[in-house]
């Protein structure tokens, strides 16, 4: 499988502002490669790197050093050459309020230099994939955000890129906008398109993408495909565990074998270990000791979302406002 994306090295430098502030290291020597057809996912929370990696990737910022190419051109020497091979969806909406869907789409067109007798039917068949055709003569300025991210993403396509950049693509949208959405970003795969996915939401790249990095104070922390960086956190396996008495207090778990940490999440007590062979008849056993009924017991496998905050060395707080916030002055 060929590479569409190689980053050697890859330095970032912001300098000292009129502020007077420190100069900024946004990367750190980065190295990462993207697989043709992938879907890979870039995660980290704000600062961490992210919108500076896609900023050099899609030509918008030099390197202070390194080197990264797209579809084998550099970003750098061949800049050009990399932007007729890619496709940018900003989170932040580039949709012209003025234009309709149609004339958004055949002014995009125009600009990527399309030929004029392939703007129509790539337009008509976009809108209709999107499900924007009985809107295509309405004016942008009045969709919903669900349709507004839809109409940006056909944008996005009209140029037919072998590489695309998406920036938080289903955040707050819909779930109708959610499902069409996951399903064009897989039937491009099966196409051979490649996707660069930068993402708050951890559940998102934990389905949609082939691989993910978890980028962290301009480095890269860890990369990997889903399942194998959860497979790699089993120390953080847990049982959910509801009893028949809801009124049970942390001080009433002794010691169980195999049950590192305990806590309580409602009704329910989710309890850790990293050996589950020897905390399920050990929890069995402690229940009958102290006279209660399991009403139900299930094996939770470490998620996506603790393999990232294990990484970045976070907490569940800052996570969830990260999740639900748009980044200020990212880097």
């Amino acid at each position: 499988m060929t590479k569409a994306i190689e980053v050697e090295s890859l330095t970032k430098i912001y300098p000292p502002s009129q502020r007077g502030t420190m100069q900024v290291l946004a990367l750190d020597h980065v190295d990462f490669a993207v697989q043709t057809g992938e879907v890979f996912g870039f995660l980290g929370p704000n600062g961490a790197g992210k919108t500076t990696t896609v900023n050099i990737l899609t030509t918008l910022v030099p390197p202070t050093s390194g080197a990264a190419r797209v579809m084998g051109r550099d970003v750098v020497r061949n800049a050009y050459g990399v932007r007729e091979q890619i496709g940018i969806v900003p989170e932040i909406s580039n949709v012209y309020d003025e234009y309709s869907a149609w004339d958004n789409l055949i002014f995009t067109a125009r600009l990527y230099g399309v030929p004029k007798a392939e703007q129509g039917k790539r337009a008509r068949e976009l809108l209709t994939v999107f499900g924007l055709w009985e809107k295509r003569n309405a004016l942008a300025g009045g969709f919903s955000k669900g349709m507004r991210r839809r109409l940006c993403l056909a944008m996005g396509l009209m140029h037919q890129p072998r590489v695309l950049f998406l920036d938080e693509p289903t955040s707050g949208l819909d779930i109708q906008s959610v499902l069409v959405i996951r399903d064009i970003i897989q039937h491009l795969r099966e196409d051979g398109v490649t996707i660069f996915m930068t993402t708050h939401n951890i559940e998102e790249a934990n389905q949609a993408c082939d691989r993910v990095a978890i980028v962290h104070r301009g480095k890269i922390a860890a990369i990997d495909s889903p399942a194998h960086l959860k497979s790699e956190f089993q120390g953080r396996r847990a049982l959910d565990v509801t009893f028949s008495d809801s009124r049970l207090e942390m001080k009433t778990f002794d010691p169980i074998v195999g049950v590192s940490e305990v806590q309580q999440m409602g009704e329910k007590w989710r309890l850790y270990t990293a050996q589950p062979e020897l905390a399920i008849p050990a929890v069995v056993d402690w229940s009958r000791a102290n006279k209660l009924i399991i009403a139900n017991l299930n094996m939770v496998e470490p998620t996506l979302e603790e393999v990232f905050l294990h990484i970045t060395g976070l907490s569940p707080q800052p996570i969830a406002e990260v999740q639900n916030i748009t980044e200020g002055r990212s880097i």
